[in-house]
């Protein structure tokens, strides 16, 4: 398949039902539901195409980028699982893009960033062959002696940015998805499919305080009261600094 950003197709997304129907023909071989698909989703690819625009790279061959991941988001695509296409796909096509630029050496990993996340894969892979399951993040920092935020970001900045399907506190019977913690109800409320995918991003501008607040809210959803017993506050002063980090989240977005 090969698109020019400039003559798209005017075609309006399909519907989540469509989309789910088409999806779970072409993962069985059907090459006209994939084209499908991809076409539909065309202008999701220009959008996310558009954050990278002052990359250094032609805006065509990121958008061309862009286009492969929205092809392995429908090989990819989980359709038991309770999430929008449109959220995984966009995730896909971030990835597929960084992922480009990073081969190409546009995007940097500091040494510090890289030396924290091979001493936590090391534990990591030492802990899993141990209990013969993945070790949360909880455990990764109490056996490194780095905080939980500093391993997430590492790990984050050292990898294919679509992480945020990594299985984060995986048990036997059902598979913690970091994009699961993300879109908890709570956070629905205040965050749009788009802006969660956006606010890994944008969590690691904030202060330090601000940062382990949202953590521990919609990471490790923890109550307001848990929250600030953890951090020394009452819970009306945790609920009034919640309110104002979304508030900043939201403009950031």
């Amino acid at each position: 398949m090969n698109y020019n950003m400039i003559d798209l197709p005017d075609l309006k997304l399909l519907s989540e039902e469509e989309t789910r129907y088409y999806i779970r023909l072409a993962q069985q071989g059907d090459k006209f539901a994939l084209e499908k698909v991809v076409e539909h989703n065309l202008r999701l690819v220009l959008k996310v195409s558009y954050r990278f625009k002052n990359s250094g790279y032609d805006l065509q061959d990121l958008f061309q980028v862009g286009v492969i991941g929205i092809i392995k988001a429908v090989e990819g695509f989980d359709l038991e699982r309770g999430i929008k296409f449109s959220t995984y796909a966009v995730a896909k096509i971030i990835g597929e893009i960084r992922l480009h630029l990073r081969d190409d050496g546009l995007i940097k990993v500091s040494r510090s960033l890289k030396k924290i996340a091979r001493v936590v894969r090391q534990k990591e892979e030492e802990l899993s062959k141990k209990n013969n399951q993945s070790p949360s993040i909880s455990e990764l920092a109490s056996e490194t002696g780095y905080s939980r935020e500093d391993i997430i970001q590492a790990l984050e900045a050292d990898k294919n940015p679509a992480s945020i399907y990594q299985t984060i506190n995986p048990d036997s019977n059902n598979d913690l998805y970091l994009l699961d913690s993300l879109a908890n109800k709570s956070a629905e409320k205040e965050i749009d499919n788009f802006d969660k995918l956006e606010l890994v991003e944008v969590l690691r501008r904030l202060d330090k305080r601000s940062r382990k607040i949202i953590f521990l809210r919609y990471f490790e959803d923890k109550t307001q009261q848990e929250i600030a017993e953890e951090i020394g506050v009452s819970q009306v002063q945790v609920s009034r600094l919640e309110k104002k980090i979304l508030k900043e989240l939201r403009m950031s977005l």
